[in-house]
Order: C-alpha cells, then sequence, then structure tokens
C-alpha cells in the first residue's frame, strides 16, 4: 500500500530524514516514534506532499505521491489545527467533508452519531466556530473528519497530544476498531510509548532521521522501547 524507495530530506545540507526502503502493507495499524527532531513529522509530510523529497520518493497504492494528485481519492489525514476551517463550525466542516468523500447528509449525519460519546457534549451544537474551540477539541474534530468516507488510507500526527485521559482512553477504542477489518491502513505517530504499543501492529523508531528498529507491537516491546529511549 505505502512504498518508500531511497528517500531523504535535507534542509541547508543537513540529512533529516533518510529512508532507503520501507514498506507498509493494505490493511495494516503502523506506528512511528522517536524523539523531537526524529523525522515523524518530516516522513508524514512527505507522505502527503507538503513537501519535496531531496531523493527519492513515496508511492501510495502504487502512485508516486509527489507526480500525481490520484491518491488523494483514498488517503485523509490530521496533522494539526491547519488542516481545519476555523471559520466554520465543527458540523459545517464536517459537511463540508463529506461533500468532498461523496457522502450525502444522511450518512454523515448517522456516522457522526456514532462518536457523540467521543465529543462529550463539547462539538456538536455549540454553535462555536472552530477556532474558539480548545486546542483537545479542536483535534477532535480533525480526527473524526479524517475518517469521513472510510478512506484507505489515514494518517494521524500525535493524535493523543491535547486530549484529556478519558478522551485517550475512547480514542484507543476508535483507533483499535477502525483497522478491525483490515481495509484501512492506519499510519500513526505518538509519544506517548504505552497508547501506540496498543493500537498498532508494528512499531518503527527513527532517531536522528534514520530507523534504527522496526518490530511488532507487543507488551514486550514497550519494554524494549522504554529502555531504548531511557539509554
Amino acid at each position: 500500500m505505502i512504498e518508500v524507495n531511497n528517500l531523504s530530506k535535507k534542509y541547508n545540507g543537513q540529512v533529516v530524514l533518510n529512508l532507503p526502503h520501507l514498506k507498509i502493507p493494505r490493511g495494516q495499524s503502523f506506528g512511528l516514534v522517536g524523539n523531537n527532531g526524529a523525522g515523524k513529522t518530516t516522513f508524514f509530510n512527505l507522505l502527503l506532499d507538503l513537501i519535496k523529497p531531496s531523493t527519492g520518493y513515496i508511492s501510495n497504492k502504487g502512485m508516486k505521491v509527489n507526480q500525481t494528485e490520484e491518491w488523494k481519492k483514498h488517503t485523509s489525514a490530521y496533522i494539526d489545527e491547519s488542516f481545519l476551517i476555523g471559520y466554520l463550525t465543527p458540523q459545517e466542516y464536517f459537511e463540508f467533508i463529506g461533500k468532498l468523500r461523496g457522502w450525502d447528509k444522511e450518512k454523515l449525519t448517522s456516522f457522526i452519531d456514532r462518536y457523540k460519546e467521543f465529543f462529550n457534549d463539547e462539538i456538536l451544537g455549540q454553535q462555536k466556530y472552530i477556532r474558539d474551540l480548545s486546542k483537545g477539541n479542536q483535534k477532535k474534530v480533525g480526527l473524526i473528519a479524517a475518517l469521513i468516507g472510510k478512506p484507505e488510507v489515514i494518517v494521524l500526527d500525535e493524535p493523543f497530544a491535547n486530549l484529556d485521559p478519558t478522551t485517550q482512553i475512547r480514542l484507543k477504542k476508535i483507533l483499535k476498531d477502525l483497522v478491525q477489518d483490515r481495509e484501512q491502513t492506519l499510519l500513526i505517530s505518538s509519544h506517548d510509548l504505552g497508547h501506540i504499543t496498543e493500537v498498532t501492529d508494528r512499531i518503527v523508531v527513527l532517531d536522528k532521521g534514520n530507523m534504527v528498529k522496526d518490530m511488532p507491537s507487543s507488551p514486550e516491546v514497550l519494554n524494549e522501547l522504554e529502555a531504548f529511549f531511557n539509554a
């Protein structure tokens, strides 16, 4: 589904990401971890064609992301609040995304209703613009909007940040349920080692732009990750 070939990114001559090869198969829940500056967000920005690679390319379902926009039809993402439209209410934003994904109002309403508990009466029916919501509630809007239309590839950067503990627990269940049928490929980055090992099948560790570990998720892997970052 996602394939990386000889990928690198440089800024002012300094290499910030160097991934010779990486494959993420369809239906996998893929986790990316690393300290600040490891290259996680750079990788996601390259994957979404928000920045251009210095060498190599990423293909999404066989399409090079920096050479066509066809992959966007089956891909969604939430990186940060810049993905939102601040002057819309959450409902207006959901309707906008729904139209882009080809959903009618009835299908969208049925979908959004599933996440009332996740929204915790703080999102829908409040008549607030997205720009006036808290950081946590903005993230809730962005995360659920990224799921509209059942995209084949979903990219989430630090989805647990700025969320309270109850919402983090609810989000973990949403993400686990999302990939049960193996029809959607999920890519997540996170600083929270516990959460990401719970919701992913596979963990890749980046360190100073290089891949240093690639392993299946498990409770034992959590111990290995904690030992690695504590070294």
